[in-house]
């Protein structure tokens, strides 16, 4: 039976070590060959994307020709423009992967406008990081010159961090849910979204999580399933240990108690553990599944992947 559904795109789905535009295309295309699969079932489909590295890339680029004459960028523009790039490369993609196996499909990308509440603890408490690792003393000058906040990263230098506030609407699901009804493959809420606040939809400094969003717009569009795909097969309990269990079949409260014990890490696997069981909440006969890309073509089939219901 048809689903509409929402696909959640890692990083790794778009960049490799290469950060070349052609070389994030021919990433994209063998993205595009796994998503096709579900298409190729009847599906209705959503895709939204990470920009991790690439918005991080624009940065450094931007903050290099920086001048009165040239001034950067600021960051919600510069998780637009990387929307915009991530999204013709991934329509191209997909609309090529369409035509070889036969399908009339229409694909469209949509800059998406994500709501964020500007009283969000998380604007209190910047923790995301974003642009280069910087030595102490040049982080201290940048955090005096421009009142932006720098946090010691892991011994490995300083790092701006901005605020990751909770996604609280989409400006744009009406018509993305109208896109989907016309049979429109629909990339959206890439990178999270444009963070905006306010009736006049200001845009501020911060970046959402991408898995967040995703499940959100899968909330607003009543998506029968959210997939989020990372670079494991399965979620695992004790993972790296001599007793780690990949789990399949999981309920919402047996996943709050995982998420209980610590099983998964902040900033890696905690973050669509919590999206997951945020959207199957908000949609109780509706499931969440987290697996792989290269798994995609599989689902269905008994083991693969791990799949939330209520």
């Amino acid at each position: 039976m048809s689903k509409k559904i929402v696909v959640a795109l890692g990083g790794n789905a778009i960049l490799s070590d290469n950060a070349s535009a052609k070389s994030q295309q021919d990433a994209l295309v063998k993205t595009a060959k796994q998503l096709v699969e579900l298409v190729k079932k009847g599906n209705q489909l959503i895709i939204s994307h990470g920009n991790g590295p690439q918005v991080g890339n624009l940065l450094l680029q931007q903050q290099a020709a920086d001048s009165e004459k040239n001034p950067a960028m600021p960051l919600d523009t510069c998780v637009a423009m990387t929307q915009g790039s991530i999204g013709y490369w991934l329509t191209n993609a997909m609309i090529q992967e369409l035509k070889v196996a036969g399908i009339d499909k229409e694909v469209v990308t949509v800059v998406t406008q994500v709501v964020v509440d500007e009283n969000d603890p998380a604007f209190a408490n910047p923790t995301k990081p974003i642009g280069p690792f910087l030595s102490e003393e040049e982080a201290k000058a940048q955090m005096n010159a421009t009142g932006a906040t720098f946090k010691e990263d892991a011994g490995r230098g300083w790092r701006k961090v901005v605020a990751s506030p909770k996604p609280e609407s989409i400006v744009e699901y009406k018509v993305i849910n109208r896109l989907v009804e016309e049979d429109v493959i629909t990339i959206s809420a890439g990178g999270g979204g444009i963070p905006v606040v306010g009736e006049e939809l200001r845009g501020v400094e911060a970046v959402i999580d991408k898995d967040y969003a995703s499940a959100k717009l899968a909330e607003l569009v009543h998506a029968d399933q959210l997939i989020i795909l990372t670079g494991v097969d399965n979620v695992a309990i004790n993972f790296g240990k001599e007793n780690q269990e990949s789990l399949t079949n999981v309920s919402v409260s047996q996943l709050e108690k995982y998420k209980a014990e610590g099983h998964f890490a902040p900033g890696s696997m905690l973050p669509k553990i919590e999206a997951a069981i945020d959207y199957v909440n908000n949609n109780p006969s509706s499931q969440a599944v987290i697996t792989s890309l290269e798994n995609l073509e599989f689902l269905g089939n008994e083991g693969v992947g791990t799949i939330i219901s209520k």
